[in-house]
This record gives C-alpha cells, structure tokens and sequence, in this order.
C-alpha cells in the first residue's frame, strides 16, 4: 500500500513538474515573438535590453560570435535602419525545455547603410530559421539561418548563377527561329536599346515584348534573307548582368550583301527576365549591306 501511495506521489510531482514547464515555455514564447514584433516592425531596438535579453545574450556568428546586449543591439540596428518597408513575420514557433524554434520571413526595401553597403533601393524576401535558447526567462542565445546567397542576389551584390543558362536558352530559341520563347524571357517593361547609327535605333528605347517584336525582330526578318548569330560566348558578370560576345552572319535581302559583324549584348536580368538590353556592333559593317 506505502509503495502504490509513493507510487502516486512521485506520478503527481511528476505530471505537475510537466505542468509547470509547460507554463514556463509558453510564457517564453509568448514574450520572446512579442519582443521580436516589437523590435523589427515596430523599430524598438531599445527592447533589446535586460528585461528581455540576458547580460551575455550571444549571436552565433561565423567568424566570431556576437556577445553581449550593446553588441546584440548594435548589429541588429543595421536591419532597423538599412530597411524601409519591413515586414517581419513568425510563420511559426514551437519549443522545448529551454529551447525555441522560430521559422521567420524578412521582407522589406533597402534605403539606408547596411553593414556599410550603401543603399540599394531593392527589395528582399528572404524566409529564415532560428534556434534560440533561453535562460530564467530571457533570451541567451540566438542562431540564424539562412540563404545568405540569395540574400546577396536580392540585393544585388551577386548575380544569380541561372542568369548564363536563362540568356543561352534565349540565344538557343532565337537560333531555332522561335521568337515566342525568346520573348517570353522578357519583363513586361524591358528596356532595349539597339546601338547608335544602327538603323533599328530609330526608336529606341523599344518598351515591352511586342514593341521589340515589331521594332526589331520583324525588321530583321524583313530586311534579311538569314540572320544568324554566330561565336556566341557568355561572361557572367555583377549586378545580374551577362555579356555576351559574338558576330552576326547575314545577307541583306535588298542588296543582295552578305556581312560578318563583330557584336556585343549586355543583357540585364532581374528576377529571371531580361529588364534591360543594350547592343554594340560595328554600325559601319551593317550600313554598308543597306546601301545599294
């Protein structure tokens, strides 16, 4: 009978221990997504202080850890005032023990100095995951994780590396005469400029797919029995941008001229479209086919 009673006891300091861990972790997530609310959307860095934050709060860094509120704070300024527009959303949060899981979304525009990278006016999206523990309810330790690459890309520090294979499928296409794909891979507002004293620059800047279509590639069309492209060579560069290099094989409908011109493209892509197009040719070569 003694043995079945400690039995019950031990069970019920037991499911009461349970309890009140429960309670404690639920307090802690309940506090620590209000602070972070209120930190990022809200731009109270100052939350980030001892009522909430441990005196060795540390940040777990590569190459060296973050430790300490004045250093915690100072490095999490940089995303109160290099962005505008911020949105800063817990998708979810769970925890264990002394542990907090939080999966997050960062969006907002880059207006200011961040980490010293001036302004970029782009705009980030960028979902993340943070492992945090706690310790006698304050936050103790934070680790991000994160696409830092596509973070950069966002941002335009680096280009994205499908940038090469998107212009070389744009290239392909064209070569197959499949003009539809060709500007599929168009924004809807991409700006082309053909080179000055080529006679397709008349309009320039041609706006759009279908101003291309007509101002450019039906006129080539037209005004050729073939257009080729011919020694195509592609050079990854920053700022979403491809160069490529190359020579146009052609004769001249009207004239009866055939030409090899030596040619350049610097193609800017932004989120897997082309926005931007520039021609250099040898204008001279191409002028010298139209004349009879």
């Amino acid at each position: 009978m003694k043995a079945i009673k400690l039995f019950l006891i031990t069970i019920t300091m037991g499911l009461c221990t349970i309890y009140s861990q429960g309670q404690t972790l639920e307090k802690d997530i309940k506090m620590y997504t209000q602070v972070w609310d209120d930190i990022v959307n809200k731009g109270e860095i100052d939350k980030i202080n001892s009522t909430y934050f441990d005196a060795n709060i540390t940040a777990i860094q590569s190459p060296e850890n973050i430790v300490g509120i004045e250093n915690f704070k100072a490095y999490y300024q940089n995303f109160i005032t290099g962005f505008s527009n911020i949105e800063f959303t817990i998708v979810n949060v769970f925890g264990h023990e002394n542990q907090i899981v939080k999966q997050w979304n960062f969006k907002g525009t880059h207006t200011g100095d961040f980490f010293g990278i001036p302004a970029t006016n782009r705009t980030v999206d960028i979902q993340g995951v943070t492992i945090t523990k706690m310790k006698n309810g304050k936050i103790a330790q934070e680790q991000d994780f994160m696409d830092n690459a596509v973070f950069m890309q966002q941002l335009g520090l680096v280009s994205n590396p499908e940038n090469i294979s998107i212009i070389n499928g744009l290239y392909d296409a064209f070569a197959k005469g499949d003009i539809p794909t060709v500007l599929s891979g168009m924004d809807a507002t991409v700006v082309w400029n053909e080179a000055e004293s080529n006679s397709l620059a008349d309009s320039n800047p041609y706006i759009g797919p279908d101003a291309i279509l007509n101002g450019v590639f039906a006129r080539l069309g037209a005004n050729h029995e073939y257009f080729k492209l011919a020694d195509i060579v592609l050079h990854d560069m920053s700022n979403n941008q491809v160069l490529a290099t190359l020579r146009y094989d052609a004769k001249n409908k009207a004239t009866g001229i055939v030409y090899n011109a030596q040619a350049a493209h610097l193609w800017t892509l932004k989120n897997g479209k082309v926005i931007a197009f520039q021609q250099y040719v040898d204008t001279k070569k191409l002028a010298d086919a139209e004349m009879n």
